[in-house]
């Protein structure tokens, strides 16, 4: 029997939120006051499966960046 989980879930919400703003990933790390990555947020655009702590992460930085209330469900789909 295989225990193991889906990792790759397919392009998330958040890819079509960072393209409706212009944004790429560099946006993202930049405007973060915390220790994210390029290749993370490439991950969770990506529909690679996040751990909570990284998604809260990557969500704080689009809040920042954008100036809106993003919540996870409007990110990431699973």
């Amino acid at each position: 029997m295989n225990n193991e989980f889906e990792r790759d879930l397919g392009e998330q919400p958040l890819s079509k939120i960072m393209a409706e703003h212009g944004f790429k990933s560099n946006d993202l790390v930049n405007n973060s006051t915390e220790q994210i990555t390029h290749k993370m947020v490439s991950r969770a655009a990506k529909g690679r499966r996040l751990n909570l702590k990284i998604q809260y992460r990557i969500l704080n930085a689009l809040n920042k960046a954008t100036g809106k209330q993003y919540v996870l469900k409007d990110l990431f789909d699973y």
